[in-house]
């Protein structure tokens, strides 16, 4: 599961600081890329990389994102309106989305991986990893699960 006892609220994981638009979805691998590009306070583009992708419920752009773990019960949601398997579910996770403005959305994907890049065309063959975050990195041993993350500093 993504949040702590049934009654624990959901846990940011990471804000980002920066504007996402929904920048390209590839059906083969299931790859969701959501990009804060360079602008006239950040000198590099940000890319936020979601694998193995399930479902997602999406709008088009994110102004201060923020991912948040969702709820027992949304998490069971979620897995029963996509229609993946139970025996996967400790191979995936479902991540909320929310914008400062209110906007919001998940996605349900076996990892997510946040990288800089100096380029703004997406050219970059050098990922500068700033965080990331897979399944097990929600639960901790001998519970359903946890707050620790994957986390690398900014």
């Amino acid at each position: 599961m993504t949040s702590g006892s049934r009654s624990t609220p959901s846990t940011l994981l990471h804000r980002f600081d920066r504007n996402f638009r929904v920048w390209q979805y590839g059906v083969g691998h299931s790859h969701l890329l959501l990009r804060s590009r360079k602008d006239g306070v950040e000198d590099t583009r940000l890319d936020l990389h979601f694998e193995a992708v399930e479902s997602m419920r999406l709008v088009t752009s994110y102004e201060g994102l923020e991912l948040h773990t969702v709820t027992d019960s949304e998490f069971s949601r979620v897995y029963e309106e996509s229609g993946v398997p139970q025996r996967w579910r400790d191979t995936r996770l479902v991540v909320r989305l929310r914008s400062r403005g209110g906007a919001t959305g998940h996605v349900q994907c076996a990892r997510v991986i946040a990288d800089r890049h100096q380029d703004d065309e997406g050219v970059s063959a050098i990922r500068d990893v700033v965080w990331s975050l897979r399944p097990s990195g929600l639960r901790v041993p001998g519970t359903h699960s946890g707050d620790a993350q994957d986390r690398l500093p900014d």
